[in-house]
């Protein structure tokens, strides 16, 4: 198995993978910079260093599960579509275990690149609150350590949603269908009213993960019967 993550991740270049979440990482961090100088109304969008952090790993965790969703049509979808995952298939190694480790690449670069992106993002938030004090409030170890095991749990649930876009993506091997469901499913979660959003209902995000190690398992699972000729 590890043999063939290696393998993976050398047909796919681990470097452009990471180069990816280096830029995504700092497309938010510019966003969140522009939201803590630009006031609308004399107010900014958000209250405290709390409610930032909050909107950093609410910006990252909808970033990143769209982008678990363009690995999973690029190391997935795209394969079968063009039927180059067949060559695969004619080695001696189980149909199960290529999938596996696709999954897991993803799922695992997907939970790291999250728990990053909040540490990088949350270290330079507090370096510009401190150059240019802003908020009124402040970090402090308790705030840390609760936000740090919100980050955690988050990074769980939102790598679970992530590999829900497989199931629309392997109907008819649809790029499109694969990155269009992720986006809705971002906008699902991630919509606030009153200051509240889906994702604040743990029951929900839960729902959502579970769901989508089910489509994996089941995706897995039936690997065997999938017909490469259609």
């Amino acid at each position: 198995m590890l043999n063939i993550i290696k393998l993976e991740l050398k047909k796919y270049k681990l470097s452009g993978l990471i180069k990816g979440a280096l830029i995504a990482t700092s497309i938010i961090f510019l966003i969140v910079a522009l939201l803590f100088f630009v006031k609308v109304d004399d107010e900014l969008s958000f209250e405290n260093v709390n409610d930032a952090l909050i909107l950093i790993d609410t910006a990252v965790r909808s970033v990143f599960i769209i982008y678990a969703a363009s690995l999973i049509s690029k190391l997935v979808i795209d394969e079968f579509k063009s039927k180059t995952i067949s060559i695969l298939f004619m080695y001696p190694v189980n149909r199960k275990k290529i999938l596996i480790a696709k999954l897991l690449i993803i799922a695992i670069f997907t939970f790291v690149s999250i728990i990053f992106a909040n540490t990088v993002l949350a270290i330079l938030f507090y370096l510009i609150n401190s150059i240019h004090p802003t908020l009124e409030d402040t970090f402090t170890l308790a705030l840390i350590k609760k936000h740090s095991l919100t980050v955690l749990m988050n990074a769980l649930s939102a790598t679970g949603m992530s590999l829900i876009p497989l199931f629309f993506g392997m109907r008819k091997y649809s790029v499109p269908a694969t990155i269009i469901s992720s986006i809705i499913l971002v906008s699902l979660f991630s919509s606030n009213s009153g200051g509240k959003s889906l994702n604040d209902i743990v029951i929900i995000p839960i729902t959502l993960a579970i769901i989508g190690v089910l489509i994996a398992f089941f995706s897995i699972k039936n690997i065997e019967k999938t017909d490469l000729l259609l």
